[in-house]
């Protein structure tokens, strides 16, 4: 019985790496095309979002069936658990890629279109911590998953210094003010994917421990 538990976690923590590199593919396919002015790679990112929605599917079944046939409980029942959290977030990390991909295909781009540099650093940062995140659940990295967390700072910092370079802008320019806009709405989604890899880790950790948000679960 526990051969066969451990076999089914071990196929799991597959599943949940797969999942995770489609939707850091998503992310970055999202911000290439916006930095490019890359329809394809925005169309691309759009795509992949009912692939990320199938495996979130296929996820979902999988911890049920163990839940249902092996009836895991203490550590066990945590990381089944997290997994089922986990991928819920990883969906709306598809989504908010979907939400920045159609946001560019219709930018407003004019000759003095507005500086990108931050963004694509946050999509780094966001990337970074959706990998940690994973790969914290994969070898149950409690540091691992608490350093993820700590990251969300990084890119809350610069989510505002985008905020105030943009609404700058608008004041010093207000035929700048549809595309600022449109950025600062991709801006937001960066900082909100962040916040899912955040929620991530401490499910992880939750997995681990026991303890979500200071609160002892199980």
């Amino acid at each position: 019985m526990r051969r066969q538990f451990d076999e089914q976690l071990k196929e799991l923590n597959l599943e949940m790496v797969r999942m995770g590199g489609m939707v850091e593919n998503a992310i970055t396919a999202a911000v290439n095309g916006l930095v490019r002015r890359d329809d394809e790679l925005n169309k691309k990112a759009i795509e992949a979002d009912c692939n990320i929605d199938e495996m979130e599917k296929q996820i979902e079944s999988r911890c049920l069936r163990i839940i249902l046939q092996q009836q895991p409980v203490a550590s066990d029942l945590r990381r089944v658990s997290a997994a089922l959290k986990m991928i819920t977030d990883m969906e709306r990390i598809g989504d908010h890629a979907v939400d920045i991909s159609e946001i560019a295909l219709f930018l407003d781009e004019g000759p003095d279109k507005p500086d990108l540099a931050d963004i694509p650093k946050m999509a780094d940062e966001a990337v970074k911590m959706l990998t940690g995140a994973i790969n914290a659940y994969v070898y149950n990295d409690e540091a691992l998953a608490k350093s993820v967390i700590e990251s969300d700072d990084i890119v809350d910092d610069l989510f505002l210094r985008v905020k105030t370079e943009l609404t700058d802008m608008i004041v010093n320019d207000s035929s700048k003010a549809n595309s600022a806009l449109d950025l600062l709405m991709i801006a937001k989604y960066m900082e909100r994917i962040a916040d899912h890899a955040t929620n991530i880790a401490e499910w992880v950790v939750f997995s681990i421990t026991g303890v979500h948000k200071d609160a002892q679960l199980i």
